[in-house]
């Protein structure tokens, strides 16, 4: 497990200038209010929106894709509103790692805490089941407020981002856990820590169940969270995160642990959870993360993709 982010020389080292430049003028705009930094990762999301043709085909087709019924004209101004709010979730990221506590709790909402104190009263681990909305980086410093957990995390390629992302989120976390390392989680878990587990997006073959997500039959769904909440012996607690309407703040809500889960197996659990998985991004559907390539996996190897 990650508890601290190491500095080297070598992060120093003259290619890594420019990003450092970038680092050091996004540090400096955290200090702006809120509102002129939502205004300005707006305008950030509609030009990326225009540059960024590839991931805008991903997005538009994950849109069509999920909901086939909605009128063209919505689907185009649902795409527009996801890219500005893309844009804006640069700013949640340089504000959850940079931001003072104090400023944090001025700008946040946190119910249903009685539910995470409950179980961990009662001797288990909680599961913290989320989607990944765009302010999620946020969520999990907000949720730090209240008591610090154990993050899950993929390790970036680039030694800089590395070091910011682990001491960034090492302000709200015990540790960091690398995403396939199950054999720590569980540990964690059976000492009734807080995880946080996202099974919403596509991770491949390995593990996964092809089920319906949205109007997509079969997309690739894995079932980790019915491993981990057996071998952990912990409650499974639906998380949601989202940017306030007025673009003033976040709220997070955790929901009460799901009854008789882990169920009878894992195919009824990973239904159950996208079920739940799609009662979380239909709260605010501009905030979700639309550019992942969701259905990139299809269930024969030889079926076409349904991104050309």
């Amino acid at each position: 497990m990650v508890e601290s982010a190491q500095f080297s020389r070598q992060l120093l080292h003259p290619k890594h200038w420019p990003l450092w430049l970038g680092v050091g003028l996004m540090r400096l705009l955290s200090a702006l209010p809120l509102r002129w930094q939502m205004a300005m990762g707006a305008a950030l999301g509609r030009t990326a929106m225009k540059l960024l043709g590839s991931r805008a085909h991903t997005a538009r087709r994950n849109l069509e894709l999920c909901f086939p019924d909605m009128p063209a004209p919505e689907r185009d101004a649902l795409l527009k509103r996801n890219f500005e709010e893309t844009g804006k979730a640069i700013f949640d990221t340089v504000n959850a790692w940079w931001w003072s506590d104090a400023r944090i709790q001025r700008h946040m909402q946190l119910v249903g805490r009685e539910h995470v104190q409950q179980t961990i009263d009662a001797g288990q681990g909680v599961i913290l089941f989320a989607v990944h909305c765009l302010p999620l980086e946020m969520g999990a410093r907000v949720f730090g407020q209240f008591k610090a957990g154990i993050g899950v995390y993929r390790p970036h390629n680039n030694a800089v981002m590395e070091y910011l992302q682990v001491k960034g989120r090492m302000r709200s976390a015990k540790g960091l856990v690398p995403k396939r390392d199950l054999r720590q989680m569980v540990r964690c878990l059976r000492s009734a820590e807080v995880i946080w587990y996202t099974a919403d997006q596509d991770f491949g073959r390995s593990s996964a169940v092809f089920i319906p997500f949205f109007a997509v039959p079969d997309a690739a769904t894995i079932t980790g969270a019915t491993t981990l909440a057996k071998l952990g012996k912990a409650k499974v607690l639906p998380f949601f995160v989202e940017r306030c309407e007025d673009d003033n703040g976040y709220r997070i809500e955790i929901m009460p642990p799901l009854e008789d889960f882990p169920g009878e197996d894992e195919l009824s659990d990973a239904l159950r959870g996208n079920a739940i998985v799609e009662s979380l991004i239909g709260r605010n559907l501009s905030q979700y993360m639309w550019l992942h390539r969701r259905f990139k996996t299809r269930p024969d190897p030889k079926d076409p993709s349904l991104y050309k």
